[in-house]
């Protein structure tokens, strides 16, 4: 086995050679866990919910992956599709990277939006990819996220978020802003009509998604070890001239300071979102 092999080698030299052997099997049936150093069987990762069995780390899971893991099978039918992208702008090559994404991803938006079950539980189901330019929010992510809030509002049906973004889009200047305060109101209207609101914070969940719509759920859960917070600690660190706390802005820091209500692995994510549905249901 290549593995058995890398581990007879001295220290630096399986270092280096993991390293040349991850990036060429990234693309193929490996993958290195950055962790615990371990590579690999993609498959078997992907059988384990794409956590490492090996350490338990939580990889980075594409919205389609997501839904499949979440939604019960052949319930998911998909809201607010076709929306397009403007160049406000005229970002020079913007909308040729976005059509290069699509391509790649096979999905129009950083956003995947839509109605289905979790656990026989109805539910209006956002789901962030950070595949597509690390799931930053513009004009349609913002339009696509109300549009699912206002369709949970009609329906009367809980809402349940999967977040996990860099933050606002800088292509899109001061529109990809204001997404932040369309999405905040809309879920203002959301509470005051008594709907349960889930938000899931995922790896990385940060910038303009954190100081909105991320951290304004009824119940926020959290993935274990998943970076959350507005700006970077080497930003905050450079600002502030101090050291920050060990762990900072991870899910468990913010767990210990009251920031999020639970850390819930992915193995128990599905069953646990379709309890606390059924808990919050309109009688």
């Amino acid at each position: 086995m290549i593995i058995d092999k890398i581990k007879k080698m001295n220290e630096k030299e399986a270092d280096t050679q993991k390293n040349v052997v991850a990036e060429d099997m990234l693309i193929g049936k490996w993958v290195k866990c950055e962790a615990c150093k371990e590579i690999l069987y993609k498959e078997e990762v992907h059988e384990n919910l794409s956590v490492c069995p090996n350490c338990g780390k939580h990889f980075r899971l594409s919205s389609r992956r997501r839904i499949k893991q979440i939604v019960d099978e052949g319930t998911f039918e998909e809201i607010a599709k076709g929306i397009q992208t403007k160049d406000p702008l005229h970002f020079e090559g913007y909308i040729k990277k976005l059509e290069g994404l699509r391509e790649k991803t096979k999905i129009e938006e950083a956003v995947t939006t839509g109605i289905g079950e979790i656990d026989g539980e109805k539910a209006v189901i956002a789901v962030m990819d950070g595949n597509f330019l690390m799931g930053s929010m513009g004009s349609v992510v913002g339009e696509k996220i109300t549009l699912a809030i206002e369709e949970s509002i009609k329906q009367r049906l809980p809402l349940i978020l999967f977040c996990v973004s860099g933050g606002a889009r800088m292509q899109e200047g001061i529109v990809s802003l204001m997404q932040m305060a369309k999405t905040s109101a809309a879920l203002a209207k959301h509470n005051q009509e008594g709907l349960l609101y889930i938000s899931v914070l995922t790896d990385p969940t940060t910038g303009g998604v954190t100081a909105s719509f991320a951290m304004l759920g009824d119940i926020i859960l959290a993935e274990p070890e998943a970076l959350i917070g507005f700006a970077g600690p080497r930003v905050i660190e450079q600002t502030i001239k101090q050291k920050l706390p060990e762990g900072f802005q991870k899910s468990e820091f913010l767990l210990e300071h009251g920031f999020i209500d639970k850390i819930v692995e992915r193995k128990d994510m599905k069953r646990t979102l379709a309890q606390l549905i059924s808990l919050h249901k309109e009688s």
